[in-house]
């Protein structure tokens, strides 16, 4: 039994995000996950000055390890004015200085999702962009356009091209980690 690890990057308690995250981790099933709150992390904005003077806080070290410990790893990000959220920006910022391998090459999902016709694309792009940057997989991605719209509770994505083009990044994260 393989330990993914899976949070919406947003800190909104009706985060969508996290929703999506946590449907797509539902479809690895007989595996442990571990549904993670960025709420649970949060720290001051990181600053060197910060860091000198109160060290690097636990949360950050909890977090890192938390990802160490997985065989994989599921991020579905929120769009705030084009990129990251602050509240995944400043956890990603203290981590990175635990250790520069804060993915630790482990097999990854990307997701995005909003309400807009977009989908968040945008912070997804940049997400993989940096993300992907020498890690050892091909990391899959996967936009889920206008959240309301093509997402149900119980039945999860409607729209069948999209729910294709789901099980397809799906299907390449199931191969990374069984690898």
């Amino acid at each position: 039994m393989k330990k993914i690890v899976v949070f919406g990057a947003s800190s909104s308690s009706k985060s969508i995000n996290k929703k999506l995250s946590i449907y797509a981790a539902a479809q690895f099933k007989g595996h442990e996950i571990i549904i993670l709150d960025l709420n649970d992390y949060e720290m001051p904005i990181y600053s060197e000055d910060k860091e000198i003077k109160i060290g690097i806080p636990n949360e950050a070290h909890n977090f890192y390890s938390t990802l160490k410990d997985s065989d994989g790893i599921i991020i579905s990000f929120a769009e705030h004015n084009g990129s990251y959220s602050v509240a995944f920006k400043n956890i990603f910022d203290w981590v990175s200085r635990i250790g520069k391998i804060v993915w630790w090459n482990k097999p990854m999902l990307l997701l995005s999702t909003s309400e807009g016709i977009r989908g968040a694309s945008s912070v997804l792009k940049i997400a993989h962009q940096r993300i992907s940057y020498n890690h050892s997989y091909k990391i899959p991605t996967f936009s889920l356009p206008s959240f309301s719209k093509n997402f149900h509770v119980i039945n999860g994505i409607v729209d069948e091209d999209l729910k294709k083009d789901f099980v397809k990044a799906c299907d390449i994260f199931k191969l990374n980690l069984s690898s």
